[in-house]
């Protein structure tokens, strides 16, 4: 399994250069074409949702994704921010559970934070007869 990892600061001008490698990194990993426009969307929401959650908090950590290329294409965000009570109350969340069918929103083990993973399916080529 590859994956692309991306580290940046908490802004909402750098969430549009995550959609762009996360969409890209779904392509070669076979997300179907019909699913790209849920993924960039996706990927926008959780990136968007990481910054607004340090920014609340005035934390100037960077947020983390990882894009993973393998049965399945995983997307995962990790936020640091110490905002319990918003973990639960969150809106961009909530959107999320809307257009993502495999989505997880967990707090960070050890350590303030969340974690979401997101997952689509993917479509492999076949190798056979090559």
């Amino acid at each position: 399994m590859a994956t692309v990892r991306l580290e940046f600061t908490p802004e909402p001008a750098h969430v549009r250069t995550a959609r762009l490698v996360g969409v890209a990194v779904a392509r070669r990993a076979g997300v179907p074409d019909d699913q790209l426009d849920e993924v960039r969307l996706a990927i926008g929401e959780a990136c968007a949702r990481a910054v607004a959650r340090h920014q609340r908090v005035g934390l100037r950590d960077v947020v983390s994704v990882a894009f993973s290329d393998g049965d399945r294409y995983v997307v995962q965000v990790w936020d640091h921010a110490d905002d319990e009570e918003q973990i639960t109350v969150d809106v961009s969340a909530s959107l999320l559970q809307a257009i993502v069918k495999d989505l997880q929103v967990r707090p960070l083990e050890g350590g303030p934070g969340t974690e979401v993973q997101m997952a689509w399916p993917v479509r492999r080529a076949s190798r056979l007869g090559r």
